[in-house]
């Protein structure tokens, strides 16, 4: 029959093509997903910059030359003379040896050269995926934006490193590190959103409470992650050690917990009431996330989103155990930089939650 022929002849080149397109689509989702994990990376090397003291070890923010580091003596020495005219060196690291400044050095130029190639990495693929038709216009627009925080999170962060140079800072200024915090979380939440996007959706009817709880799990998570960074902007970690009790009570007393004037102040500064407020929103965050599994558990034990609401449930808990274990041993490296990058799977796993919910309820 013609009708037969005419297929017949446009199979085998309707074939290549169609495996060309899986191919891309392939490749974007991998592309998307390897970002997420870079910036995972990020946020990891960021908290070891923190931990050990080394965020402020640069003190000229070059975007473009600032990607070498010192190649000889000379250029060791001249920058290890910029570090000791700022006050963290004088108050705290006087006397500190050349090999001592090296080692913080190289803590914060990595972080910054992985910024760099954060960047190469999000670029370049997308200008080459849009060009191939693997990339809607939509899509690259949501890309874009995102990319357009990327430069925003890199301004915050110098904005940050100078708060630290100022004249009698020792370390960055904690409401500025939560802020730097936050972007990166916004960026890696809307990074994870689309990758869920691009992977294969669930269609199984998802309940309107369900989608709702999901959503306020993922405002829970960011909270938290928030109240985590004015702890580590104000070491309020090195305070208050014991749990579940704090200087002997549930919580310290209110003449402690509003000691500094204007009152504002103490929801930043003051290291008594900023951990009671990561611990109050950890028990709140705990507690919802395992009342909201059993509520998709109830709705359906055998659905996606069940055993996704009971992962999240385990992972919550998993987070929280670590907070505490952080807590009682006094905030070393190993488990400061888990508790840190534990938040930031918390994150992804909780928006691919919410996407998959939002997509089943749309199907």
């Amino acid at each position: 029959m013609p009708g037969m022929t005419t297929l017949a002849a446009a199979s085998p080149s309707a074939a290549p093509s169609a495996d060309a397109d899986g191919r891309l689509a392939a490749a974007v989702r991998t592309w998307v997903w390897t970002l997420v994990l870079l910036v995972v990376a990020m946020v990891a090397v960021g908290g070891a910059t923190r931990l050990t003291g080394s965020g402020l070890s640069i003190t000229e923010w070059k975007p473009v030359t600032g990607a070498l580091p010192p190649l000889s003596h000379e250029a060791w020495l001249a920058e290890f003379e910029k570090y000791r005219q700022i006050d963290q060196y004088r108050l705290l690291n006087a006397g500190m040896s050349l090999a001592e400044f090296q080692f913080i050095y190289w803590w914060e130029w990595g972080h910054r050269q992985l910024g760099r190639l954060l960047g190469v990495v999000f670029f370049i693929p997308l200008i080459f995926f849009w060009l191939k038709g693997a990339v809607t216009t939509r899509l690259a627009g949501g890309l874009l934006f995102i990319g357009a925080l990327g430069g925003l999170q890199a301004t915050v962060g110098w904005i940050m490193v100078a708060s630290g140079l100022e004249p009698g800072m020792t370390a960055v200024a904690p409401i500025k590190l939560t802020a730097h915090l936050t972007i990166a979380s916004v960026i890696l939440a809307l990074l994870a959103w689309v990758a869920t996007g691009l992977s294969t959706r669930e269609r199984a009817p998802v309940s309107p409470a369900l989608a709702r709880g999901a959503k306020i799990l993922v405002a829970l998570v960011f909270l938290q992650i928030a109240l985590g960074g004015l702890v580590a902007g104000s070491r309020a970690g090195f305070t208050f050690n014991t749990w579940p009790l704090m200087d002997g009570g549930f919580s310290p007393p209110l003449a402690t917990l509003f000691a500094v004037d204007p009152l504002i102040e103490n929801f930043v500064d003051n290291v008594a009431l900023v951990q009671l407020n990561h611990r109050l929103v950890a028990y709140a965050l705990l507690a919802f996330a395992i009342w909201h599994a059993v509520q998709a558990w109830r709705a359906g034990p055998a659905t996606s989103a069940a055993k996704r609401a009971v992962a999240l449930a385990g992972l919550t808990s998993a987070q929280a155990v670590l907070g505490i274990v952080t807590l009682l041993l006094v905030v070393p490296l190993w488990a400061g930089l888990a508790h840190q990058v534990l938040a930031m799977i918390l994150l992804i796993m909780a928006v691919a939650h919410l996407r998959a919910a939002r997509d089943a309820r749309a199907g």
